[in-house]
């Protein structure tokens, strides 16, 4: 089992699992990972720089835990900025990560969004090393050039150039803008205990993290209280003004749409929501901002009057 098998097929691998569960992945799953030739491949362990016995030099990922013990992040240029692991440049965790650099070798990323689940982006490349830091530069790729790469046994060393940088340079942006929106809704439903605080949905998949204050507009952080655990219908309605929710978490549903006769669908699923008082989560620092309810609920009136 060669170091070049073991990265092609854990990449498959989590393309298959990210299709069933999306992008947001168990820890459970990850640490047990894939069986090749008989041997258990997990994808990250105990440590944040992680290489399976099945891999005999170079890490096959590398784990961001927020508030952990190592202060990771971007850069001002959306480099991602990975600590060492401890403060010696020859740990070998870190020649490993070195050796990943001058080979151009790809590795995975996670990054816990909350506990016990981790967003999981990949093909990654080590592109600079700063031992005075302690920090390593990483950049993300986008699959399909890493499924190119790997399709068969690479001649030698990948070479970046100018196409390549620029390319990964905005993954990598698009990637830290995941990194929050994957984080906002995790929380917000973990807040909800995964239903929607309208109908009680507890289908995940079908849920959706819903922000109070619009994404972009000040105030509207990705922050639980400034979120709501919607399905995917309610977060619609709720988006296009179909209801809205008072300060005091009473939902109404808008005039024209409690007039109108459109089967089963609209009276069970938005008119019998009116005057719904909502559900909210049982910690009162994770329950909807009352001030940013105000704020959206005054626009509703505005539609309304209108």
């Amino acid at each position: 089992m060669d170091d070049f098998s073991v990265r092609r097929v854990a990449f498959e691998w989590l393309s298959a699992q990210v299709r069933l569960h999306g992008d947001v992945l168990p820890r459970n799953l990850l640490a047990q990972g894939f069986t090749l030739d008989g041997v258990r491949v997990p994808l990250l362990g105990p440590q944040g720089i992680f290489k399976p016995q099945a891999l005999p030099e170079i890490p096959l990922s590398i784990t961001t835990v927020p508030s952990g013990p190592y202060d990771d992040g971007f850069s001002s240029d959306n480099l991602l900025l990975y600590r060492y692991r401890g403060t010696d440049p020859r740990h070998r965790d870190n020649v490993g990560l070195r050796e990943a650099m001058r080979r151009r070798v790809p590795l995975i990323y996670f990054h816990r969004v909350v506990e016990g689940k981790y967003l999981a982006v990949w093909p990654v490349f080590i592109v600079g090393d700063d031992p005075g830091r302690l920090t390593f530069k990483v950049e993300v790729d986008d699959v399909q050039y890493a499924a190119r790469g790997l399709a068969a046994e690479p001649a030698g060393p990948m070479v970046r150039d100018e196409e390549s940088g620029i390319r990964r340079a905005y993954i990598t942006a698009t990637v830290r803008q995941r990194v929050h929106q994957r984080a906002f809704r995790e929380r917000v439903l973990c807040a909800y205990r995964d239903q929607c605080a309208l109908c009680r949905l507890r289908h995940e998949e079908l849920l959706d993290a819903a922000h109070i204050i619009p994404d972009g507009e000040p105030d509207g952080e990705p922050i639980v209280p400034n979120g709501l655990a919607l399905c995917k219908l309610h977060h619609a309605a709720f988006d296009r003004q179909f209801l809205g929710i008072r300060p005091d978490y009473v939902v109404e549903v808008r005039r024209d749409i409690l007039e109108e006769s459109d089967g089963p669908m609209l009276l069970h699923g938005l008119k019998e929501m009116h005057q719904l008082r909502l559900h909210v989560p049982r910690r009162a620092t994770d329950r909807p901002s009352e001030t940013l309810l105000e704020r959206r609920y005054e626009r509703f009136l505005l539609l309304q009057e209108g």
